[in-house]
């Protein structure tokens, strides 16, 4: 059994919490939402009363905040100056790369092993541990990292140095971003040129137009029972955060000075999809948007 610290018990790590108690581990969790603390004591954690609470005799810390100033701030002003010595960090958000490699460099210098370890796989993953880990630090951080990361998900991939997990999560969010809007628009016009959706889907998630977005997330009742759209578009991943993600991505050409145009455009699509309410709503839901224009 490991003491960990869990701070950030949201829709993803509230679940990815509960897999870590259930795999026999000490689980001591904070959050801002007194909702999301009852429900770790419920699954047999400890709730903290603040983020250097939780710190006390980890082991292991586990960070799973929305954006790189929470990261930033969480780390500066409790975990580094409070974790154990010996405690291994592991931040589990998705953050612009910049903000990963600056928490990491102050992390090596105050002596702590730390990885990035951003996720794929939404709630859906999170709740059944089959999530994608795309894990950025040195190896032998890594190693000490995917013993955790392993109750936590299905694929463990080491990307690379402080930095590169945020990198490829990125870019991997970017490419569903442009996917899901591609699916939307061919499936719209296909019903407004008469052709049924369930034959659409049956040619085209055997054939050369095959992606993820189609064949698990497809936005169009009925082909894909599983699929957001069957359950009035509840997320599993929300519109907002795509839009985020897509920011993210944008930012990160601009560091590199690369135009991503396709991604420049999916991020107005969200955005403009967002504004309109839909927040909250799958990110699948832009269907809807691009069905009624």
């Amino acid at each position: 059994m490991t003491r960990i610290a869990f701070i950030g018990l949201g829709n993803m790590g509230l679940p990815m919490a509960k897999n870590l108690l259930t795999a026999g581990h000490y689980v001591m969790g904070f959050d801002l939402v007194e909702s999301a603390l009852a429900g770790l004591v419920a699954a047999g954690g400890k709730a903290a009363t603040s983020a250097t609470a939780s710190l006390d005799a980890a082991e292991v810390v586990i960070t799973m905040l929305p954006e790189g100033k929470h990261v930033r701030e969480v780390y500066g002003n409790a975990v580094i100056s409070n974790a154990p010595s010996e405690a291994l960090l592991i931040d589990c958000s998705t953050i612009d790369v910049e903000s990963a490699r600056a928490v990491a460099a102050n992390a090596t210098e105050a002596g702590f092993d730390m990885v990035d370890a951003p996720v794929s796989g939404g709630t859906g993953g999170a709740e059944a541990g089959s999530l994608t880990f795309m894990v950025g630090g040195g190896n032998l951080a890594f190693e000490r990292a995917k013993p955790y990361l392993d109750v936590m998900g299905k694929t463990i991939v080491h990307t690379g140095g402080a930095g590169n997990g945020q990198a490829a999560k990125i870019c991997n969010n970017m490419i569903l971003g442009i996917s899901m809007i591609a699916v939307c628009e061919s499936f719209s016009m296909a019903e407004k040129l008469g052709l049924d959706a369930q034959k659409l889907f049956d040619i085209t998630s055997t054939s050369s137009s095959q992606c993820w977005a189609m064949t698990n997330y497809l936005p169009v009742p009925g082909p894909v029972p599983n699929s957001p759209a069957n359950r009035d578009y509840q997320a599993g991943f929300t519109a907002a955060m795509m839009a985020k993600d897509l920011n993210l991505a944008q930012d990160a050409a601009r560091s590199t000075g690369h135009d991503a145009q396709l991604g420049a455009h999916a991020l107005k699509l969200y955005e403009q999809f967002v504004g309109q309410g839909n927040a909250p709503l799958d990110f699948s839901g832009i269907y809807r948007m691009i069905h009624g224009n």
